[in-house]
């Protein structure tokens, strides 16, 4: 498995701390920024790390901002993305079984590394169950803006 990753300055630390436990997994990954603490727009790297998904090249991805939020939305905005703000393993769970997700948004001022991790390893660990969350998904992606 390939994963893209991007995080503003807000999450980069935690996005560090997700770079080595792909490290100790052995997960290819590839860093989209951003590369420092120093103030810079989430928008940026939300999109290059989703745009890297959506393309194909990598199969699922993780962003990072203060909150989750902002950094989710930017993802979101690239057709055949969906991006999954999450808060604790059992919605990591969930949101790839029953929505496909293959982005998962974490917010760095609200989750730790432990938990942050924890929450990695589920999401991509995780299978899609299809079925009727199949037919649910793909209205989804129906929907134009």
């Amino acid at each position: 498995m390939k994963v893209a990753l991007g995080s503003d300055h807000g999450g980069y630390a935690l996005k560090c701390e997700i770079m080595k436990l792909l490290d100790e997994k052995g997960i290819e990954y590839k860093d989209f920024g951003c590369y420092s603490t120093e103030s810079c727009d989430y928008p940026d790297f939300g999109e290059a790390a989703a745009r890297a998904v959506a393309s194909g090249e990598y199969e699922r991805g993780i962003v990072i901002c203060t909150t989750g939020i902002g950094i989710s939305i930017a993802a979101n905005k690239v057709g055949g993305i969906r991006c999954a703000h999450c808060a604790d393993t059992l919605e990591a769970e969930l949101c790839r079984q029953h929505n496909n997700a293959n982005m998962l948004a974490l917010g760095a001022g609200f989750t730790g590394p432990k938990l942050a991790c924890a929450m990695v390893e589920t999401f991509l660990s995780t299978e899609f169950l299809g079925g009727r969350h199949g037919r649910r998904v793909d209205k989804m992606d129906a929907i134009k803006p």
